[in-house]
């Protein structure tokens, strides 16, 4: 991880991306072997050619992110690679005197070059600085833990202008892989969102995005909807003054 990765949307939630060198393992103690990344940001252990673990690999370079939002400088830095390279193994580096007590500790904690002694989440979440934030609970679903819900209209219509299989499309759909089915449906489901067009299942979109978007348009066709009534309301007192004035005496 490093801060060009690292982005966040209009509601400040923070979005990862570029994936290009990532790798599965199977968690608690599955091993990854493969070298990659800046080396600014990379973990003590990659750069020794261990075998490591991905989640302390990633808390330690998050801590290096964070090194860089508080202090506006890198930890470990040195024009010569080989240089730099030392100071990581050596865990060399400076807090400033201008950090708090709490957010010094929490940084020496997390840049351990030891894996077993750096912190893990658990840690994290019960040290006194992680503590003055409340956790953010984003919006939305999440793919692979829960099913993606289904909008029977656009699904149809996938179904009739492409001729996607139906039984495969609901499962790709459902578990949000990223192919060229879910990414038609997805593309439909926005323009029929601009489009402002009626779903029959309007309450269960998937993320916060989408449900943005859905607030938006709601709260535009309740504007429109109040302005035509007075419109209305306009032209039938217009309609009984006329019919007053011309009324025979």
């Amino acid at each position: 991880m490093k801060p060009e990765n690292l982005l966040l949307d209009f509601d400040k939630t923070l979005k990862i991306v570029d994936f290009g060198l990532s790798n599965l393992y199977e968690p608690p103690e599955g091993l990854l072997k493969t070298a990659c990344g800046s080396p600014c940001y990379a973990a003590p252990e990659m750069i020794a050619g261990k075998k490591y673990l991905g989640l302390k690999s990633d808390i330690w370079s998050g801590g290096v992110v964070l090194y860089a939002m508080v202090c506006g400088f890198l930890p470990f830095e040195d024009p010569k690679t080989s240089n730099l390279y030392k100071k990581i193994m050596a865990g060399e580096f400076k807090i400033p005197r201008f950090l708090s007590t709490d957010c010094s500790h929490f940084i020496s904690k997390v840049l351990q070059t030891e894996p077993s002694e750096r912190y893990g989440i658990e840690q994290i979440r019960e040290h006194p600085w992680y503590r003055q934030f409340r956790d953010k609970q984003p919006e939305g679903l999440f793919p692979g833990k829960e099913l993606m819900p289904v909008e029977d209209i656009i699904y149809e219509q996938i179904l009739d202008e492409f001729g996607f299989d139906p039984d495969y499309s609901v499962k790709c759909i459902e578990a949000n892989r990223h192919n060229n089915i879910t990414s038609t449906y997805h593309l439909l489901y926005k323009r029929a969102l601009r489009q402002k067009k009626p779903f029959t299942n309007v309450s269960h979109v998937t993320g916060s995005l989408d449900r943005a978007a859905i607030a938006h348009y709601e709260r535009m066709e309740a504007a429109n909807n109040a302005q035509a009534v007075a419109n209305d309301n306009r032209h039938q007192r217009f309609q009984n003054d006329w019919q007053g004035s011309n009324a025979p005496p």
